[in-house]
């Protein structure tokens, strides 16, 4: 911001030092520079302004608040005030402030494009489309430049695309944004390819596609020419849209003819084909077949095309293309479906495919090409077909081993590809055990063998051989799913361990140590693995429920906090960083991006991870915090936390989770359905509304503490605010019925793949009796309003009531915690075997004590006074042996209870560690495989040195937490 022209501004030089130590994040510096610069120039109102910077980002957001509207009153119209401010109220996420600033500044220079540009802008980070229009309007009428005038008009596309009401959008918005291009191109002042491409977005909204279709072919057309084939593409569109199928054959067959390899084509050219079929089309004798040329409408005349191309391909010298022969397969698939005899014509899929695997078997595309048509072939051709691949294997001579190995990494691929088509096609599962092993230890052996081709790789390439070693890792999990045999894991978690040493960026070898890891039980070694994925962006939301599923429940408390963090920072700078990419949309003229970013935005507010990990984490913060470093009604304040609100949109939830992150050659039997995503969301969704309304219950609990008496509360509600036990009362009646709905699907289960979705904690809280517990504790606070009410006088029903579930509490947390007793970690048969379920068991108690000794503290408040008027009586009265009332012993057998219950499960700790931290590991690996080498032992002995040390951190974790919930309970004496 420093020199303007040749004379620099002497404010310029005053402010220069502050600017530079902001940039260096001196903030402190930034503070003490400016109260020095506003001794000598009071009414240096942009030194006020970065003042105001510096204290926003040290933590003091409300002296910069005030600074900053000390500025704004005045409504400067400097640069440098403006543009700081804007970057302040940026950083204090409070965009609508920035409109006010430039709304005033406008005012005050009415003739600045500056100011008009940065006012628009401004609108646009807060979405407001009918000011945008009408700023984008003033804009063009100050500096008639073609730009601001299309931004006027996207404007009023985006006012239809976000109009509730589509009827409002299609006779008033869009008919409005079509006039006022249809003006420009009238009088001949369209001059950019984006002007164009946003008059076809409007046409194309209105669904006149026939005028689009005008526009693209017309003059107008010839200016897109950013993308290859953006003319062909959006005719192609538009035909299959207005149904024209002869000119969609003509233009596909004229598309392919330039270009054979073109994939995006063929499909268009088959469907076109069908329909035409369906139609029964022939060609007019005399004229054109239509506008784009002549038309194939028999499937002889589309199969001689196909045909011809791949003749063209074989008869040139260079690279041959997969295009055309892939066009062949997927034609004979279109073909079998509709019961065309015409098959035959195309030959054998056998042969075809031994035809594909001859020419591209060396690309590392062969295996996914040849996937999506191994359903051609008959279950009894398989173990033929995969012969003739082998067969077009070149092999060296059989070594020691009694294996043949490729001599290159071309014959290296096609081997690789015949063992992922063999896997595709079953045969792998097929085998017994025996033959399981013995093919893990051919697939070692190729990894191996292998290695020597990648001697010189770079840490960040992949080896040539890796995907041998995660066959066989694959076929370990098989093993270990089918026998139990938890051996064949740790062999699995050592292999890809190894793997990993040699190929330090394969992220297959990651995901899925990172999964087999979580199945054990042990989250401590799945953050570094997480993080040396080094996920990006949006892959937070994609695949951040691998990490945060485990988090909490596996007893890592410290690396949960982390993990949500890792999740939720990208969350909310999505709302901020959007608004950016919408600016620079507008800015390049990129309109059709921007409903794109829209769209974006939303799916990601709407994400079904991101209510999870928001709801996860205020639990997280409450079964770690409340009542220990702040009250619960503190923690709650300081959460912002409503029980009357709802923040999750249940009805627009969307399921942005990658499923099929994890690479799998499974045949389709084996491989993950649309049933299993449909009740795996139903399972995430269940679980999520328990969380939730558990969240907003303890948030009611936390406000029913300050609801002085009943008297206060009715005339609370009288003046409009909502009865806070009215809202208890409400969120429990939820919380049970989606308990017996959560039990209904518990008693559904279905066994899903491995590599799928994991499962969600619903069923293991049901069976620990944890859900039911929690909402045992919420309820009684009901009883103890009514007690509140009722006094200690007239209540003796109550309080037997009150009583009896008190007791019925200190049973249910004792059969949690019977639940939680057993070794996390123990030797049978010199094989270390792991029972994950018993720390996710003694998980829930933890929280379960949590919302039991919640509910107790709000009992020792309302008892507390109850019982001191009752002793003021037993004084007046002078009878020292009244009886003390039922509840008050209850509650303090209840506060006996948990004590001893919190003994018994620090002391259950204490031996699980002593226990855990005696196994010796070392001479395990070794004494019980007698089929595994040296190399592998120390990397499998690695893995089970991670899960020991997991399990130990886990234990210190929730130890720690108990010890500190035992202290709390002697707080609650009344």
């Amino acid at each position: 911001m420093a020199a303007r022209g040749h004379v620099q501004d002497p404010n310029d030089r005053r402010l220069r030092p502050i600017y530079d130590y902001l940039d260096n994040g001196n903030n402190k510096k930034a503070i003490q520079q400016g109260d020095k610069l506003l001794k000598k120039h009071k009414d240096l109102h942009c030194a006020k302004v970065l003042k105001a910077i510096g204290l926003q980002r040290t933590g003091k957001q409300d002296e910069a608040f005030i600074l900053a509207q000390e500025v704004a009153t005045l409504e400067p119209t400097d640069d440098n005030s403006l543009q700081a401010l804007t970057i302040l109220y940026r950083e204090m996420h409070r965009p609508e402030l920035v409109t006010k600033l430039y709304e005033a500044a406008v005012k005050k220079v009415p003739l600045s494009e500056e100011y008009h540009s940065h006012l628009f802008m401004a609108y646009a980070r807060v979405g407001e489309y009918k000011k945008m229009q009408q700023a984008g309007m003033a804009l063009y009428k100050i500096v008639p430049k073609n730009p601001y005038y299309f931004w006027s008009v996207m404007s009023l596309v985006m006012q239809a695309i976000s109009a509730q009401d589509e009827r409002l959008a299609q006779t008033m918005f869009l008919p409005l944004a079509e006039r006022m291009v249809e003006k420009m191109v009238k009088e001949e002042k369209i001059e950019a390819e984006a002007e164009v491409q946003l008059y076809f977005m409007i046409l194309e909204r209105l669904g006149k596609c026939v005028e689009a279709l005008e526009v693209i072919r017309g003059p107008l057309g010839e200016k897109l020419t950013s993308e290859l084939q953006s003319r062909e593409n959006k005719c192609m569109m538009l035909y299959r849209r207005l149904q024209r199928w002869p000119e969609c054959n003509a233009l596909a067959h004229k598309l392919l003819l330039r270009n054979p390899d073109d994939w995006q084509f063929y499909p268009s050219y088959f469907d076109s084909l069908f329909h035409l079929m369906d139609q029964s089309w022939s060609p007019p004798k005399e004229d054109e077949h239509c506008s784009e040329g002549s038309v194939h409408h028999t499937v002889a005349e589309v199969v001689r095309f196909v045909e011809e191309r791949i003749k063209g391909e074989d008869s040139k010298e260079c690279r041959p293309l997969r295009g055309p022969h892939l066009a062949r397969l997927e034609l004979m698939h279109r073909l079998r479906e509709r019961g065309c005899p015409e098959e035959s014509l195309l030959g054998e899929p056998l042969e075809l495919m031994v035809q594909f695997f001859g020419k591209f078997g060396d690309k590392p595309c062969c295996i996914t090409d040849l996937k999506l048509y191994l359903h051609l072939l008959a279950p009894e051709q398989h173990v033929q077909f995969i012969n003739h691949l082998s067969e077009a294997v070149p092999l060296g001579e059989r070594g020691e081993e009694g294996f043949a190995f490729p001599d290159d990494t071309k014959a290296l691929q096609r081997h690789l590809c015949v063992c992922q088509l063999s896997r595709a096609l079953g045969l792998h599962h097929s085998l017994d055990v025996d033959g399981k092993l013995l093919l893990i230890t051919e697939l070692k052996a190729h990894y191996r063998h292998g290695l020597k081709f990648g001697m010189n790789a770079l840490k960040t390439e992949l080896q040539f051989s890796d995907m041998y070693c995660l066959m066989a890792a694959h076929v370990y999990i098989d093993l270990w799913t089918e026998t139990g045999d938890e051996d064949m894991a740790w062999r699995c978690l050592g292999l890809l361990q190894e793997g990993l040493s040699h190929s330090p960026s394969n992220a297959q070898f990651k995901l899925l140590m990172l999964l087999l890891y979580c199945r054990l039980g042990a989250f401590e070694p799945v953050v570094d693995l997480y993080s040396s994925l080094d996920a990006k962006h949006v892959q937070h939301d994609t695949i951040g429920f691998l990490l945060t599923r485990y988090a909490e429940s596996l007893g890592q408390f410290a690396a949960a906090s982390q993990s949500c963090n890792f999740s939720l920072r990208f969350f909310h700078s999505n709302q901020k960083d959007t608004s950016e990419y919408i600016i620079q949309a507008y800015k390049y003229g990129a309109f059709e991006k921007i409903p794109e970013f829209i769209a974006l935005r939303n799916r990601l507010n709407q994400s079904l991870h991101f209510a999870q990990v928001r709801t996860e984490r205020m639990l997280l913060d409450l079964f770690l915090e409340a009542d220990i470093v702040l009250s619960l009604e503190e923690s709650v304040k300081a959460m912002s936390l409503s029980a009357e609100e709802d923040d999750i949109p249940w009805d627009n939830m969307r399921d942005n989770r990658d499923l099929t992150v994890f690479t799998s050659w499974d045949p389709k039997e084996r491989q993950l359905t649309d049933e299993h995503r449909r009740r795996s969301l139903e399972d995430e969704i269940v679980w999520l509304r328990i969380r939730s309304l558990t969240l907003r219950l303890v948030a009611s609990l936390a406000a029913l503490g300050h609801v002085p008496s009943q008297q206060n509360s009715e005339m609370i509600n009288e003046n409009g605010v909502a009865d806070k036990p009215s809202v208890h009362s409400s969120l429990l009646s939820q919380l049970n019925q989606t308990l017996q709905t959560a039990a209904q699907m518990a008693e559904q289960r279905v066994q899903r793949p491995f590599l799928g979705p994991p499962s969600t904690r619903l069923a293991s809280a049901l069976s620990s009796g944890s859900c039911q517990c929690q909402a045992a504790a919420l309820q009684l606070s009901v009883h103890l309003q009514e007690l509140e009410t009722a006094g200690l006088d007239d209540s003796s029903e109550l309080q037997t009531q009150i009583c009896n579930g008190f007791k019925s509490l200190a049973v249910q947390l004792r059969e949690i915690l019977t639940k939680c007793k057993g070794d996390l970690l123990e030797m049978k048969e010199a094989k270390l075997q792991t029972q994950p379920s018993l720390l996710e068991n003694l998980i829930f108690f933890v929280e379960t004590a949590c919302i039991v000794l919640w509910m107790a503290s709000y009992c020792s408040k309302i008892l507390r006074p109850l019982k001191t008027s009752l002793q003021r009586k037993k004084k007046k009265k002078k009878d020292a042996n009244m009886a003390m009332p039922a509840v008050v012993c209850g509650f303090q057998e209840l506060t006996g209870s948990l004590q001893d219950l919190l003994t018994q499960a620090q002391e259950h700790i204490k031996g699980q560690e002593s226990g855990t931290t005696a196994l010796k590991l070392a001479s395990l690996t070794l004494e019980g495989n007698t089929q595994v080498s040296e190399d592998e032992a120390s990397f499998m002995k690695a893995a089970m040195d991670k899960v020991q040390s997991s399990y130990l951190r886990s234990l210190q974790e929730v130890g720690d937490l108990l010890k500190k919930r035992a202290e709390t309970v002697k707080n609650l004496k009344i």
